[in-house]
């Protein structure tokens, strides 16, 4: 790949900033819909470009995997989560045949750092080939586990040396402490090196974590319920011009109840105001990430894209069994900083927010999280991986304030940096070559390049190809939805045209068979054999 028309002059190359929150429904933003408090995000959002039909992976390594190489996950080495299932399975870190956008950029002389979440290394403790600070970030702060206490992360480094103390201090809160990390990273960059950093929040993956002050900050924001609060969301949408106004929304799921017929509703409205808490927290970060770039007279050439790795979360906690769950050291600590001992579960005893306590807003908010669309996260239905897409960049041309409909996915995201920075991609032996189109012409205001898309998640597959999109969650048969007229994936359109559901699923199959993709029966029987279930195939 070599740069395009329109790449910046020498000596006024962009910097990059990718913002990545892990586990956001797609209408949680203010500028989204939402009823939570995202002003510094909102900000940046009517300054740059929003993108109606974007899409990640559903899920949080692959998304990770993607967003970072331009590969489809599978190309990667990790096609379900970091878990080394070899022989026979994925082994869970990044290959040697792909290239991160940290590796990329670094060799064409950016300068790299990383702050938060890795999760793309089967290898937690012992440094190998693909932990971040070997994969391209000359700096990196963060957690190579994929989720964990906010207030005592598990496998946190700095470099490869361990970092569990920067936890000590009493008002630590890991959000806070990404953020810290980005923002002292720009106070001390060099102004004459462009640089690329890449900031990877947890908030608001599960556990429901924030300072008591933020949750009662929402006292009365979700009062309503999720049913109401998801009609007020669709008309949202649709005034922001993000959804059609003749397109229709689903429904609740109809396995929760209506919100007036729920006996604890102070304590569902907890959870959400704790899930709400966590975004907060997110946003206070990247304002002071934004007020950063000002101070340095960077912000204006600064490619700042923000967006989720998956759709809103439905897990309850624990996730296996409580006894297989606190076997999990890399993301639950066996106590407290004082040592009281952690309250796992989504019960009405258990009141989210302090460190001693462990629990996920359930099905019904992550419903509402994921307003207008069906299904979550692991499904590659439009809830598992519709997300928000914020483009901000001043000297870059985009079509500042506008809302782009084309459909793109993860896959572009790195062709995009590399016109936006002129530099070339290292095309050549041993090197897979980029699966992705940038997306810099679409968000200047031109239309879309019409290409197709593919998933597959755990057996869950679709493609998309213009308007159409064929879906099966597994292992059930496809079906075919109108995206344009059905965002929300309502009509299935299958039975009515056999021949373009034959056509597209040939065109995933051939895809599936290029890209490496493993037949999900292959991973649930590997699991079987070792005596293992397939919630635990999954992850």
């Amino acid at each position: 790949m070599s740069a395009a028309s329109g790449s910046p002059p020498e000596g006024r190359r962009p910097n990059v900033v990718v913002v990545l929150v892990d586990d956001m429904g797609y209408s949680d933003l203010g500028c989204y819909g939402g009823e939570l408090r995202t002003p510094a995000i909102d900000a940046l959002a009517g300054a740059g470009v929003r993108c109606a039909h974007f899409y990640n992976t559903a899920r949080c390594s692959p998304s990770r995997a993607s967003l970072l190489t331009g590969l489809h996950p599978h190309q990667t080495g990790i096609g379900i989560l970091s878990n080394d299932d070899r022989p026979g399975g994925y082994p869970g870190s990044l290959n040697e045949r792909c290239r991160t956008m940290a590796e990329v950029l670094g060799a064409g002389g950016y300068a790299t750092a990383m702050f938060g979440k890795w999760h793309l290394s089967a290898q937690m403790v012992t440094p190998d080939a693909s932990w971040p600070t070997r994969r391209g970030f000359e700096h990196f702060f963060g957690t190579l586990t994929g989720c964990g206490s906010y207030f005592q992360p598990r496998t946190m480094f700095r470099g490869e040396q361990p970092a569990d103390d920067a936890a000590e201090p009493p008002d630590f809160y890991y959000t806070d402490a990404i953020s810290d990390g980005a923002v002292g990273y720009l106070r001390t960059a060099d102004p004459e090196r462009p640089f690329f950093l890449y900031v990877a929040y947890t908030a608001p993956h599960w556990p429901l974590h924030a300072p008591e002050e933020d949750i009662r900050a929402y006292d009365g924001v979700f009062d309503a319920g999720w049913d109401e609060l998801r009609r007020r969301r669709t008309s949202r949408l649709v005034a922001e011009g993000l959804f059609r106004s003749d397109a229709l929304a689903s429904g609740r799921d109809p396995t929760q109840p209506a919100w007036d017929d729920v006996d604890d509703q102070p304590w569902q409205l907890r959870r959400m105001q704790t899930y709400a808490a966590q975004v907060s927290r997110v946003d206070d970060g990247i304002s002071r990430i934004v007020a950063a770039l000002e101070d340095r007279g960077q912000l204006d050439r600064t490619l700042l894209l923000f967006l989720s790795d998956n759709g809103a979360s439905p897990e309850g906690l624990p996730l296996v069994s409580a006894e297989q769950f606190a076997t999990r050291a890399d993301i639950l600590p066996r106590a407290t900083r004082a040592g009281a001992p952690i309250r796992v579960g989504n019960t009405p005893d258990i009141v989210p927010g302090p460190e001693d306590t462990y629990a996920s807003y359930g099905r019904a908010w992550a419903n509402l999280s994921n307003t207008p669309f069906r299904f979550y996260k692991r499904w590659v239905h439009e809830g598992g991986i519709a997300a928000p897409f914020i483009a901000h960049w001043p000297e870059g041309g985009l079509a500042a304030g506008t809302v782009q409909q084309g459909a793109h996915q993860l896959t572009d995201v790195l062709p995009t940096v590399l016109e936006a920075t002129g530099v070339p991609y290292p095309n050549g032996e041993g090197v897979t070559a980029l699966e992705g189109v940038s997306m810099l012409a679409h968000l200047r205001g031109a239309p879309a390049t019409d290409h197709p898309l593919f998933w597959e998640h755990t057996g869950n597959a679709a493609v998309r190809r213009g308007a159409w999109k064929l879906v099966r969650e597994h292992p059930g048969d496809w079906e075919l939805y109108d995206i344009a007229a059905d965002p929300a994936e309502l009509t299935d359109r299958a039975a009515q045209q056999p021949t373009l559901v034959a056509e597209l699923a040939a065109s995933w199959d051939a895809w599936a068979a290029r890209v490496g993709v493993i037949p999900w029966e292959v991973t649930l029987d590997l699991y079987e054999r070792r005596g293992a279930t397939a919630e635990e195939a999954a992850g």
